[in-house]
């Protein structure tokens, strides 16, 4: 069975000093964010065939650290993808930029010890101009998220907004390119805007259901349903502040069966389970006790398949949901070589 995990930030927490290389269980807790829960070798013990590693660089908010020009969230941007073809350079890590190089086509399965990973940028402020996009892509990039908080290119979290004149132009070249567009962060205003304005692939890369977690956060019915609609999948996000009702939050620990509520109410609205994936965020500014708590480090990641199982699912639906839906969905989106 194929395991996809479609949201790791891997580079922006190793330029902060998490020692992403070691298991989990060695890496030093830092930055407040909680105990470690990824690392290389829990990735290879955890069976995950293909990551989305993503290109994450935080905004300055108020007193909190972080860009404040496009030149200097550029700058950023830039770091982490060096940092990611280090680990190329170094045998670790295998950056997919095609159709063909995706696990079970063409050649199939990594190297032993070789992670495959497709590049995500979230939160699209890194690019200084529009014309940068061809750039961008030759360095890799084959997904781009409009927003995380606001952007210069559109409302996103807890900042609704539109999608500006800015975003508009880059959403042109995005397409030009045929890049991915990721969902996850845009505001609502945002995100019926870039489905009327992109003819492109639409995904969400880690998003959750507004109708059992009511926050801008999530996903909506009629946002799910429009995904789905446009071909493309949503990844589970495993926070439990995304998971848990509010009443629950903080109440108790999130389970893989809150997971699993989440998985049936989008296959529900959907009419079936081929726009339903996985895109954990684990260590995405939270650390292993907000995730659920039968997961320790992504070495438990075919826990989740067994708790589908559990939950009533086909074995093919399983399989689709673990990863065989987001490979679907890359084969037919990403360049062909």
């Amino acid at each position: 069975m194929l395991i996809v995990d479609a949201h790791l930030d891997l580079a922006y927490n190793a330029l902060r000093g998490r020692e992403v290389n070691k298991p989990a269980s060695e890496q030093t807790a830092a930055h407040g964010d909680g105990t470690p829960s990824v690392g290389f070798p829990d990735l290879r013990q955890g069976g995950v065939d293909l990551i989305c590693a993503t290109i994450f660089c935080e905004p300055a908010k108020g007193d909190h650290p972080g860009y404040r020009t496009a030149g200097e969230a550029h700058a950023q941007a830039q770091r982490q993808l060096r940092w990611y073809y280090k680990q190329v350079s170094d045998g670790l890590l295998e950056l997919v930029t095609d159709a063909e190089h995706l696990p079970a086509v063409g050649y199939g399965a990594p190297r032993p010890g070789v992670q495959k990973a497709i590049l995500l940028m979230e939160g699209a402020d890194p690019f200084r101009t529009p014309d940068e996009v061809d750039d961008w892509f030759d360095a890799g990039l084959r997904i781009v998220g409009l927003a995380w908080k606001g952007t210069r290119m559109a409302g996103g979290t807890a900042e609704p907004g539109p999608i500006t004149d800015e975003g508009r132009a880059l959403v042109k070249e995005l397409d030009a390119r045929g890049i991915i567009h990721d969902a996850s962060h845009l505001a609502e205003e945002s995100f019926w805007q870039l489905l009327k304005l992109s003819a492109g692939p639409v995904m969400a890369s880690h998003s959750n259901c507004r109708a059992l977690v009511p926050t801008d956060r999530q996903l909506s019915d009629e946002m799910i349903k429009a995904i789905a609609e446009r071909g493309g999948v949503i990844g589970i996000n495993f926070f439990d502040k995304f998971l848990l009702r509010p009443a629950e939050y903080k109440t108790r620990r999130a389970r893989l069966a809150d997971v699993v509520e989440h998985v049936k109410h989008m296959c529900d609205l959907i009419g079936d389970a081929t726009h339903v994936g996985i895109g954990t965020d684990m260590d995405g500014g939270f650390g292993g006790e907000n995730i659920p708590e039968e997961i320790g480090t992504s070495g438990d990641m075919p826990k989740i398949a067994e708790a589908l199982m559990a939950g009533g699912f086909a074995e093919a639906d399983v399989a689709g949901i673990m990863g065989g839906n987001w490979v679907r969905f890359f084969g037919e989106r990403l360049p062909k070589s």
